[in-house]
């Protein structure tokens, strides 16, 4: 029906065509200060660039679609807005979960028909906010044909640019002359130091691939790599989008990437985010004699520990099925499925939730939906989804059945081993609580330094919601007794702690044993007050790869501040004018005096409580690879 609507519009647009060459069209955020510009050159290709306060950030860069991925796309002969001029929309979005309770959906919006010199046809969506800029191009044709998109970024200067990068530190900072061949979104740029940008995409076509980039050293101008969509005769393109801030944490607290998703179509009141409880991590780890391992009697002393402090549940990982990457280990009946179901129902009765982990191999051997449509009479809360196989496109095709799926079945889910970038997806599905954009700290100790995390905030998490395993306490010097990946971990304890809550995601996955935040009752208590969803959230300070201040107040209205710096020591005044009136009570914890995230990582001190208001200021140290964390009530 939609083909034929939009076919029908350029039937009467041909009835009044008119020639675009020369004619430049501008398309600004509601406070102005953000402009969309575009037209067809004298070349006969479309062409748009993006500027910031009447400085252009985006010099004219091409866009489209061609049958070929050589070359450019296919050039245009007609040009025809749908209205007049640019539609102004104001709104809301209320979040099942996510960084506030209320977000501002604000924009001006265009919408674009145009004919190509082959009679192609070609459809663009603008989109411009006070943060951002969107514009979605789709291919039309009479008959279902293989499309490839032709979209560059011409950026207007050499500037620096940090780019995710797997399963490995981060790249960056780079100038944006020095990349040299592919790079992958989210890309966070510095363009003035009161000037940020990010590039990324939004609303993933659901057999599209995700984006790529690439570059030539000695330039400035990125275009996205492009691949080959299967026939259609309407291929509807994926969001491409440029957020804009004066700092790197309004990037960090942007909406815009989960706004260019469409709303749910059914009722997510089920999701619980908040804190899980993890057992991979906790296997191997000794107290007082006792040794805990991924079994039922250890699932037990975790679920009564999340009861005790609130949390919202338990993750059981790999092989409760059997070995995970062998073909013959039945997700349902395998190994200790009925201890699962046993510890299900125990959790339950405490209100504790279970996920259950799920790798591709039995994902793909074994009737999925009949797999998920088990786990939901079992009474699990949701799923954790590993070594995801395929080419992107294929990968992305799979992400978005699984949510689905997940959603019928009531699940929440996290994607793990190189999944899809986030695109907002949350936004539908909301059970898409997490995935692994990023290294996980505990797997990556051998590239992940504080540096990691602080630089992490800002390009990965800009994206979406990422589970990165933060809070750990065993921090003694020396090897652990894990039986995975039982190296050191660079940091401290307040600094893991701080993390937990700066580190954005539905599913706050912790990795210790409970006697280990029980052997700190002040930062088990700041843990134990991450209750979501969260009523607002706030980056106070911050710069990439430096550190970063966070504030969120949670759903009973107490605040909650974490800091984390790289590897040097820095001290920060906190100003707490984002309180109501009133007054209120700070408990702060920072690192002591020696504490140092290679040396001396468990020591830390906790300040009497003192009397805060809006007026007041909180001073706190944070030592090399450590953090601090604030907990304000009413």
């Amino acid at each position: 029906m939609r083909r034929i609507l939009l076919l029908a519009a350029f039937a009467v647009s041909f009835l009044c065509q008119i020639s675009a060459q020369s004619k430049v069209y501008e398309v600004k955020s509601p406070d102005k200060k953000i402009s969309f510009s575009f037209k067809v050159d004298d070349k006969q290709n479309l062409v748009y660039k993006i500027s910031v306060k009447g400085k252009d950030v985006i010099d004219w860069s091409g866009t489209g679609y061609s049958m070929s991925p050589e070359g450019t796309a296919d050039k245009i002969s007609v040009l025809m807005p749908k209205s007049k001029k640019p539609i102004k929309f104001n709104g809301e979005w209320r979040p099942v979960w996510g960084k506030r309770a209320v977000v501002k959906d604000i924009c001006t919006s265009w919408t674009i028909d145009l004919q190509t010199v082959s009679d192609g046809f070609m459809v663009l969506d603008i989109l411009v906010y006070n943060d951002g800029v969107a514009f979605r191009p789709a291919s039309v044709n009479l008959e279902p044909v293989s499309c490839y998109e032709h979209t560059e970024f011409n950026f207007a200067g050499d500037y620096t640019a940090w780019y995710y990068n797997g399963e490995r530190h981060n790249i960056g900072p780079e100038k944006l002359s020095d990349a040299n061949g592919e790079r992958l979104p989210l890309m966070t740029i510095k363009a003035a130091d009161d000037l940020y940008l990010a590039l990324h995409e939004a609303d993933l076509a659901a057999n599209g691939w995700p984006m790529r980039l690439r570059s030539e050293a000695g330039s400035t101008s990125f275009s996205v790599i492009p691949e080959k969509n299967e026939p259609y005769a309407l291929f509807q393109g994926t969001w491409r989008v440029l957020m804009v801030g004066k700092t790197p944490g309004d990037l960090v607290d942007s909406h815009l990437i989960e706004l260019l998703n469409p709303e749910p179509d059914q009722d997510f009141s089920w999701v619980r985010p908040g804190v899980y409880l993890w057992d991979w991590r906790i296997d191997g780890a000794v107290w007082e004699g006792y040794h805990y391992g991924m079994n039922y009697e250890s699932w037990v002393k975790m679920i009564d520990f999340a009861a005790e402090q609130g949390f919202q549940g338990l993750v059981l990982d790999a092989n409760w099925y059997g070995p995970e990457f062998e073909k013959d280990s039945d997700p349902t009946k395998g190994d200790k499925a009925r201890d699962v179901q046993r510890i299900i129902k125990y959790g339950k009765d405490k209100g504790v939730g279970v996920w259950l982990y799920l790798n591709d191999v039995a994902g793909t051997n074994y009737p999925i939906e009949e797999t998920l449509a088990q786990y939901e009479e079992w009474g699990a809360s949701g799923v954790k989804y590993g070594f995801m196989n395929g080419n992107p496109q294929e990968k992305n095709r799979k992400t978005q059945e699984i949510t689905a799926l997940c959603a019928k079945h009531h699940l929440m889910v996290d994607y793990h081993d190189y999944p899809v970038h986030p695109f907002g997806q949350m936004r539908t599905y909301p059970n898409a609580v997490t995935r692994e954009y990023c290294k996980a700290q505990l797997d990556g100790r051998q590239i992940f330094q504080p540096k990691t995390f602080v630089t992490s905030a800002f390009v990965n998490m800009v994206a979406g919601p990422i589970d990165q395993n933060n809070g750990f306490l065993e921090l003694h010097q020396g090897r652990t007794t894990r039986k995975d990946n039982n190296q050191e971990v660079p940091s401290t304890v307040t600094g893991e702690i701080a993390r937990t809550l700066i580190t954005w995601s539905g599913a706050t996955v912790i990795p210790d044993i409970p006697e280990y935040y029980q052997k700190y009752p002040s930062l088990l208590e700041f843990l134990s007050a991450e209750k979501q969803p969260w009523k607002e959230s706030i980056t106070l300070a911050g710069e990439i790869g430096e550190y970063i201040v966070m504030a969120r107040q949670n759903k009973d209205g107490d605040w909650l501040i974490g800091a984390a710096t790289n590897e040097e020591a820095r001290e920060i005044s906190v100003p707490l004018t984002f309180l109501g009136k009133g007054k209120f009570t700070a408990t702060v914890n920072t690192d002591a005096e020696d504490t140092h995230y290679r040396t001396n990582r468990e020591t830390f001190k906790t300040e009497a409580p003192q009397t805060v208001t809006k007026k007041s200021t909180i001073k706190i140290r944070l030592a090399p690879g450590g953090g601090a964390c604030i907990l304000i009530r009413k």
